[in-house]
This record gives structure tokens, C-alpha cells and sequence, in this order.
């Protein structure tokens, strides 16, 4: 295809908020961008918690994870990024000129002066609940991810683990169910500490130290869960509409791991410009490591621009360092005029 055959100035491997944010800032500075996903839709982990309600973007109200994915995704396109979905990138070689050639599993090739990676972390999937005989009731009431709140509504519900998604899910549910368990393993949670002290405080039962040990049902619908606790080994029946577990995700970076990328506790290790240990090579976003990484979407924004202004630095050495902001800069002139602000005005908005 002549399309796979043109050269980009970057392509961002990776289609969450970190990629789609980064493409559009991208746009900002006039760079022919391209984004590769391995999945079918953009939106990276959040596409795993689609009604999570998201409260720490700035600047947003909080907003249902389906919504800020949308958002993200019609920036990501405000300046015609090319978006390329169901393709995994899985070699990576680099020319002679300095161009890199990247392949993908099903053969294609895309063609780039700069690569930044913000792949998450990898390929996902869900840990499941390791109990024999669990996976016949995935079909009906065992969940491993919420999509949709109201399919919960007056039901009792258990749910199995103690990080952010566990406890997000308890503070939600507990709204509209008509019960909510959650059963962990230690006294402690991972999740957000504000978060944890509101579900404890609320009317969720939380029951630790214990762990999911036998579901029962009938056909393929559970309607018990026994539940035993860690220390004594006490087993304690419960009945059940639903179960929810959250035991974390694997990850899976696939053969990006044998590229030479300098790696330490399976993330890729990157300076304060988000550079990689290769040039021409940056990061953004949950893959990458560096001694201020704040991990949240607001800091996966911030990875994006500056691995972004390395990559427009590393190919013309003389532009100016940073993109000027959206209120100055030249490309959104023709856009302003969209909502009815033409030079004058334009001009009395940035004061």
C-alpha cells in the first residue's frame, strides 16, 4: 500500500491517552505524526474500565472513562494524524539515512525519522481467577471488568481484590447494588487512600484477610462463593448474583523487549527529555521510568511533549524547543475562525 511507503517524521507506537495526546501535539508542531495500534479502537487500558469515572485530569470535570477516551481520540485527529489500528509492531530496523523501518506481525512496514514509544504496558490481559472450573461462568455473571454500572443494579455482589480497580468498583456499585463484598487478601489496599477510606466508611462489607477459594452454582451461573481466611483457614459460604474480580493485568511487550532498549523493572529507562538509550528512540506514558515520572494521565501528557519536542529537536536541531501555546500558535488560526473568532478577536482572546 502507498500509504505504508511515506515517510513520517513520527510515528507513536501505542494508542492510550499518552499516544493520542502526543499526536496531537505533534500537530502542534507541524510534524507528519502516525499512531499504531495493536487494537481495534484507541483508548489503551481504559478501554478495560469504559464506566470508571475518571476525577484527576485537569481541567475536566469529573468524566466516565468511555468519554475522555472519545475526547482524546477527536484531538488526536485535530490535525490529521494518520491512524493506523490492528497492527502490532513487532521489528524494528534502521537505515542507513537514519530512517527506521518498522514491521508489524502481518507484514506491513511503516517508514519514520523518529519512533516514540507509548505502549502502556504491552499487550493486556486480565488475571483470572484461578480456581478450576471458573472460566464456564465467564459467560454469565463472573466479570473480570465492568462495562456497564446498571448491570449490577440491586444485585449482591463480591468482589475479589484490593488495588484501584477493586476498590473504584466498591465505591461505585455501592451506589446501586443491593450489596457489596470485597474480599482481599491483606489488610491493606493499594488503591488511592481517599478512595479507600471512602469504601470502608460507606456500607461495603470488606472482609480481610481472606481469598476466593470454591465458587458454586447452577449450570453456568454462580449463586455461592466460599471464602477463607488467610490466617485461620475459617471458610465462610456467601450468596452471590454477581462476582467481580480485579487481580491485576499481565503484560506483554512482545519482541519490542529484544530491540536494545535499556529496561529495569520491565519498564524502559528514559532521561528528563523522555530519550531512550537509542536516538531517535523516545518514550511516554506508563512504559517509561524516569526520576520525576508521575503516573497519571496528566503526567502521560507531559511525557508525550517533551518525548515529542526531543523528536522535533532531533530532526531539525535549530526549531524552536517547545510548540508556541494554542492561544499564539499559527496552526490554529484557520481553526479559530470555526468558532466565530476572526484576527481582531483572536487577537483581544490572547490579551
Amino acid at each position: 500500500m502507498m500509504e505504508e511507503l511515506e515517510l513520517y517524521d513520527v510515528t507513536i507506537i501505542g494508542g492510550g491517552p499518552a499516544g493520542m495526546y502526543t499526536a496531537f501535539y505533534s500537530g502542534m508542531r507541524d510534524l507528519k505524526t502516525k499512531i499504531i495500534e495493536c487494537g481495534p479502537k484507541l483508548g489503551g487500558r481504559m478501554l478495560i474500565y469504559p464506566e470508571k469515572m475518571i476525577w484527576d485530569v485537569g481541567g475536566v470535570t469529573p468524566i466516565k472513562g468511555e468519554q475522555l477516551i472519545s475526547q482524546l481520540e477527536e484531538q488526536a485527529k485535530t490535525f490529521d494524524a494518520t491512524i493506523v489500528l490492528n497492527q502490532q509492531v513487532v521489528g524494528l530496523e534502521r537505515l542507513e539515512d537514519e530512517t527506521f523501518i518498522l514491521t508489524t506481525a502481518s507484514g506491513e512496514k511503516h517508514y519514520s525519522k523518529t519512533v516514540i514509544l507509548a505502549v502502556g504496558y504491552g499487550v493486556l490481559t486480565m488475571q483470572k481467577l484461578e480456581i478450576e472450573g471458573a472460566d464456564r461462568y465467564e459467560v454469565t455473571n463472573l466479570h473480570y471488568t465492568v462495562q456497564e454500572l446498571e448491570v449490577f443494579r440491586d444485585k449482591h455482589i463480591l468482589i475479589s481484590g484490593g488495588g484501584n480497580s477493586a476498590v473504584d468498583w466498591a465505591n461505585e456499585l455501592e451506589r446501586i447494588a443491593a450489596s457489596v463484598i470485597v474480599v482481599h487478601r491483606r489488610d491493606e489496599f493499594g488503591g488511592h487512600e481517599k478512595n479507600v477510606l471512602k469504601m470502608r466508611e460507606s456500607s461495603v462489607d470488606v472482609r480481610t484477610p481472606y481469598e476466593v477459594v470454591q465458587l458454586h452454582g447452577t449450570g453456568d451461573s454462580i449463586n455461592h462463593v466460599s471464602i477463607s481466611h488467610i490466617e485461620t483457614g475459617e471458610v465462610e459460604k456467601i450468596t452471590v448474583d454477581a462476582v467481580i474480580v480485579n487481580h491485576g493485568l499481565k503484560c506483554d511487550y512482545g519482541p519490542l523487549v529484544e530491540w536494545g532498549l535499556e529496561m529495569k523493572n520491565d519498564v524502559a529507562v528514559v532521561n528528563n527529555k523522555r530519550e531512550t538509550n537509542i536516538p531517535g528512540i523516545y518514550g511516554a506514558g506508563d512504559f517509561i521510568d524516569h526520576e520525576s515520572k508521575v503516573r497519571l494521565i496528566a503526567g502521560a501528557f507531559t511525557d508525550g511533549v517533551l518525548a515529542l519536542n526531543s523528536a522535533k529537536l532531533y530532526i531539525e536541531p535549530d526549531a524552536p524547543k517547545v510548540a508556541y501555546v494554542s492561544s499564539h500558535n499559527i496552526r490554529f488560526k484557520e481553526k479559530n475562525k470555526k468558532f466565530g473568532l476572526d484576527d481582531n478577536n483572536y487577537r483581544e482572546v490572547r490579551g
